[in-house]
């Protein structure tokens, strides 16, 4: 296979935005065809390729044959349906997260995907940006010590668009299915540990649907505090906080958009250590990522098995809530 042909499921804002204009840029990658029924949605598509074919329907998309892999923007509630059916029509999948609402509902994708032998995943982006593979670096290589605390804040203001799926308990909205992935699932990736117990939950609703949740979350050694608010002023921040340093993530999970990435690394001697990435795209990085798999060229870094890992812990702070 020279390139992967790419298909979306829908014009969604974040489609258009960052995912197909990282289709396009990423190496051996090509968008073939959008699925949407609305010519003014398909319109800035095309403009990006004016060879993009545009089909009314996700099920024209499903039975191209010209289609090697599906992106699918939809609300969180269709997830796994559409990820089981793109998996049962030979295509491979690439996900927004979170891929399913409930860590159980991942079995079944977990089983398509090995029966099929197609790649399935979250486009969890970030574990594709070297900043935080850098952070992984320190801690496990014993940078800052023994890890006893991480702090990880994600919080925006999307008061004024009631109509936002994110504001709407039908279609999963809530801040720790939208941005908990992020603070809980840096935590995972970085120390490869899995929680103990959740220690703490303080969940905020408003007309059914999850605002802000704040919890403190037990490792083996280490307290993870996580705060996700939709309900805030635009902030996000990670520290990792060990017996002998600090390492600061300023910019950890939307770099290019809310500031310039870089990671810092203070010691109880020595210059603060620093770490810049100017002008690195993750969405790229994830998409070409992810053609390597497709190709059998390299496994893929962030396998359904670690996205359901951090659907198990927002589950626990569920049922810490109750």
């Amino acid at each position: 296979m020279t390139e992967v042909r790419w298909g979306i499921l829908g014009a969604a804002k974040f489609a258009r935005e960052q995912m197909a204009p990282a289709i396009h840029a990423a190496r051996r990658s090509r968008l073939a065809v959008l699925a949407t029924s609305d010519p003014a949605k398909a319109a800035p598509f095309q403009a990006m390729d004016g060879a993009l074919r545009v089909v009314d329907s996700y099920e024209a998309v499903l039975a191209d044959p010209n289609v090697d892999a599906v992106y699918i923007p939809l609300p969180n509630s269709l997830h796994v349906e559409w990820t089981r059916r793109a998996l049962e029509a030979g295509k491979h999948v690439l996900c927004e997260k979170p891929i399913a609402m409930r860590a159980n509902e991942i079995d079944g994708l977990i089983a398509l995907r090995d029966q099929t032998g197609l790649v399935a995943a979250e486009a969890y982006m970030i574990v594709h940006h070297p900043q935080w593979q850098q952070v992984r670096d320190w801690i496990k290589g014993g940078a800052i010590g023994e890890l006893r605390r991480v702090n990880a804040t994600f919080t925006y203001d999307n008061s004024s668009d009631p109509g936002n799926i994110r504001n709407a308990v039908e279609t999963g909205g809530g801040s720790l299915p939208d941005i908990g992935v992020y603070t809980l699932g840096c935590t995972r990736y970085v120390t490869g540990q899995e929680p103990e117990a959740v220690l703490f939950a303080d969940i905020r609703r408003e007309s059914g649907v999850e605002v802000r949740a704040e919890a403190m979350i037990q490792f083996d050694g280490f307290t993870l505090t996580s705060l996700t608010s939709m309900r805030m002023l635009r902030y996000q921040s990670v520290t990792f906080q060990g017996t002998d340093g600090v390492v600061e993530v300023p910019v950890p999970f939307n770099p290019l958009g809310y500031g310039d990435a870089e990671v810092r690394l203070m010691r109880k001697s020595g210059p603060v250590e620093v770490c810049r990435y100017p002008g690195v795209n993750q969405y790229v990085r994830q998409v070409e990522a992810f053609g390597a798999a497709v190709r059998g060229e390299a496994e893929y870094p962030c396998p359904l098995e670690f996205s359901q890992g951090t659907q198990a812990l927002i589950d626990m702070i569920w049922a810490a809530e109750r």
